[in-house]
């Protein structure tokens, strides 16, 4: 039997040495070491026997036939650009009790393109059962399957040829050829290095369920983000009714994809039209409050933004922003006092986006700076304006992509005023009911507003 060493590696790109280091060679990441207990017992198996064994010119490569799969899940299909491809690996991480389990298991239970393995190496089939029934879905197609070795689980899928494969979770995966605990970096690398020969060589996609860091990382070597071709967030905070899942690598569409989600005690129900509940219920009588027409990915939506300005209790004023880059609200802060005279420098100053939304599109500063004005001067803006437009340093309001998306949904929701950037080019003709409203300076901006 084969003693057991101490091995070195890289928690960031999985670099192994035979000592600490301080600094990685490979990735250059410092103090990202971490020590296991290796003991090899064999070689790693291969996954299905190679397809060729020489290089062969890009013109006598045969273009791939095969259609995406489209999922049950409309959100999901959405953030994977469109459907599942075939032979992809997609890994999606979360917090711990966000739902990362009871989304996939949803798919799994409604999926209408043929068998599908789900394998849990956290729960017995039992419990998995009894969750799909207080699901409600009947997963007629759906085999579970209680393992968390990967070579079983691949004789299982070869014998099975299933339409795609759920493992929940990647880090409770154990190869036997390797003497160490689950979730460890030789674990982790190994077993997705194996899956991953498996769905590229045999066309079967393989959805990888992954814990993350409290830092907000995937749990594991950073390598297991380079190996799968899709990576997709789920997150949210528990104590709100929306999950949102957002795409942050996808080698076959679109990273800025985001899929909506409400929480409600039968599981995960997509939700079609999340402009209408971001928005909640809006009162004209308050000051402070902004509707914003932003797009992620191709999904135009308005939120709510919140602003609060008073007068700084403490010697040195707060700025704080929930769903808004902080850094970015200092900018917009210092452009109002440099450029419109507002003084702020003394004043507290936070931003809330409504419904527990993240969002970097810049077309949301035009409404971050409208909400704050409104507070500053406690005069409220009126529920049927809405903007899009990002702000420069010298206070000019530049011009957004995919106007016409946010006209639509402005007017689709009932909104009558848009404020835009006047250097916007030219646009197609607005939707009945709805006025569109240029600006070039936040100047302008101001006196549109107020007057």
């Amino acid at each position: 039997m084969a003693k057991a060493k101490s091995v070195f590696f890289c928690a960031e790109c999985g670099y192994e040495s035979a000592k600490w280091l301080g600094k990685c060679p490979s990735c250059g990441s410092w103090n990202s070491f971490v020590e296991e207990k290796v003991q090899k017992k064999g070689s790693a198996p291969a996954a299905v026997s190679a397809r060729g064994h020489k290089p062969m010119p890009i013109k006598e490569v045969k273009q791939g036939e095969e259609s995406r799969l489209q999922l049950p899940d409309a959100e999901l299909n959405r953030v994977l650009g469109g459907g599942l491809v075939p032979g992809s690996l997609v890994l999606i991480g979360g917090e711990p009790g966000i739902g990362k389990s009871t989304l996939m298991l949803q798919v799994a239970l409604d999926a209408n393109v043929g068998k599908v393995l789900y394998v849990s190496g956290e729960e017995s089939e039992s419990q998995i059962a009894d969750r799909a029934r207080r699901l409600g879905a009947s997963g007629e197609n759906c085999y579970l399957f209680g393992q968390s070795d990967p070579e079983a689980i691949l004789a299982a899928a070869k014998e099975m040829k299933p339409a795609f494969v759920v493992i929940d979770s990647v880090q409770t995966l154990q190869a036997s050829w390797i003497d160490s605990a689950p979730g460890t970096v030789s674990q982790i690398r190994d077993s997705a290095a194996l899956l991953m020969r498996f769905a590229k060589e045999s066309g079967i996609p393989v959805f990888l369920i992954g814990h993350i860091t409290k830092e907000g990382a995937i749990a594991g070597p950073k390598v297991l983000e380079h190996m799968v071709d899709t990576v997709a967030i789920f997150e949210g905070d528990q104590q709100h009714q929306f999950r949102l899942l957002r795409c942050t690598k996808n080698r076959f569409g679109s990273t800025f994809e985001l899929g909506i989600y409400h929480m409600e005690g039968s599981g995960l129900k997509p939700v079609a039209n999340p402009s209408s509940l971001l928005l909640g219920l809006r009162n004209e009588s308050l000051s402070g409050t902004a509707a914003a027409a932003i797009v992620e990915g191709i999904r135009p939506l308005i939120i709510e933004v919140q602003a609060l300005v008073s007068s700084a209790v403490y010697g040195t004023p707060q700025r704080s922003s929930t769903g808004y880059d902080v850094r970015r609200l200092h900018m917009l802060l210092a452009v109002l006092e440099k450029r419109c005279g507002f003084k702020l420098a003394s004043k507290d100053v936070f931003i809330n986006l409504a419904g527990g939304l993240s969002v970097k599109d810049p077309s949301i500063d035009l409404a971050v700076v409208a909400s704050v004005l409104s507070s500053s001067e406690d005069l409220s803006l009126s529920a049927n304006t809405c903007f899009a437009g990002e702000v420069g340093l010298s206070g000019e309001i530049r011009p957004v992509m995919r106007t016409e998306q946010r006209l639509s949904e402005a007017a689709k929701l009932g909104f009558t005023r848009l404020f835009i950037s006047s250097h916007s080019p030219t646009l197609p003709e607005a939707p009945a009911g709805l006025e569109v409203l240029r600006v070039s300076r936040v100047r302008d901006l101001l006196a549109a507003m107020f007057g």
